[in-house]
């Protein structure tokens, strides 16, 4: 295996976050994903994610400066392939450094091994100790969370979407964005943030999303509403009238008399169906609305009107 930091193309000088960086850009070019049956690919991808054990952790790379494990990540002098520590190594053959099987004169280590709780240490344990904690055995790591973020309109956060998300490792992917969900709310992508070292799980995408205002309307829980301008005639006679909702416009039916802040229900219309929540509904508060320029007819009926009742009794 080449030396780690020849792989990552960084100095032996570099700091952790410029190792880091320099991962990051290796690992996306050269990621699985974006290689689908490239061989080549997935063993580039290996020895960069490889290098990276050693290098992104601090006690590995500082056995490596020292000289004490190779770019495998294996002490020096241990071949898998021939059983152990080789000839010329401190430990001997085959282990026979342990005990009167090695060289003359050599210490000699007397061990005892005990599966039961609370017994004498086992001799992985020990062996693991003598080497500074490393057991042979590619060390577990969880990929790292990525964290990113995004601003949907509120008819994406009521209805659910798809949104393209930029991550910070430069990587865009297209990330689903559920129903229901409001400003705020932090989403988990799971499995697709870092990857996992030595076997272990990639990490997730924390995506926290923030959703745009609506003009005229405003969320309640799973429920919408919003304030509807009705002309006097239609407040006065009833009738049908369009209102715009989430799911297209849809006919309204106007009581007759009906006051400013008469407030009618359009059943299923608000927030859509998410889980076990069943869709909200919307909830339309009248508004009665006079022109916006003035009109003689209107002043005319008004001026010539004889009904007299008191619109603020309620207030005294």
């Amino acid at each position: 295996m080449r030396d780690p930091y020849e792989v990552l193309g960084v100095p032996k000088t570099a700091s952790e976050a410029e190792i880091k960086k320099a991962f990051r850009s290796l690992a996306k070019k050269h990621h699985p994903d974006k290689h689908a049956g490239d061989a080549t690919a997935q063993k580039k991808f290996q020895e960069i994610s490889g290098a990276y054990d050693i290098l992104g952790d601090k006690d590995k790379r500082a056995q490596f400066d020292a000289g004490a494990i190779g770019p495998d990540g294996n002490p020096k002098g241990f071949d898998p392939r021939a059983g152990g520590f080789q000839q010329g190594h401190p430990f001997g053959s085959g282990f026979g450094g342990f005990g009167g099987g090695g060289q003359a004169g050599a210490r000699e280590f007397h061990f005892s091994f005990d599966d039961e709780p609370g017994g004498a240490a086992g001799f992985e344990d020990i062996f693991a100790n003598m080497m500074g904690g490393r057991r042979g055995r590619p060390r577990q790591a969880r990929g790292e969370d990525f964290t990113a973020q995004v601003t949907v309109s509120f008819e994406e956060g009521a209805k659910g979407g798809t949104r393209r998300v930029v991550l910070q490792n430069g990587e865009q992917i297209d990330v689903k964005i559920p129903a229901g969900v409001k400003d705020g709310q932090v989403v988990r992508v799971k499995g697709r943030g870092g990857a996992g070292r030595g076997g272990a799980v990639n990490g997730d995408i924390l995506l926290t999303v923030s959703v745009a205002p609506h003009p005229w309307m405003t969320r309640d829980g799973s429920d919408i509403r919003m304030d509807l301008p009705v002309t006097l005639k239609e407040a006065v006679l009833g009738g049908k009238v369009p209102v715009p909702t989430l799911t297209g416009t849809v006919a309204l039916s106007v009581p007759a008399n009906s006051n400013t802040g008469t407030v009618l229900r359009l059943k299923g219309k608000g927030i859509a169906a998410h889980g076990s929540t069943p869709a909200g509904d919307l909830y339309v508060r009248l508004v009665v609305t006079l022109p916006d320029k003035p009109d003689e007819a209107l002043s005319n009926f008004a001026s010539g009107w004889t009904v007299d009742y008191d619109p603020r009794s309620k207030l005294r």
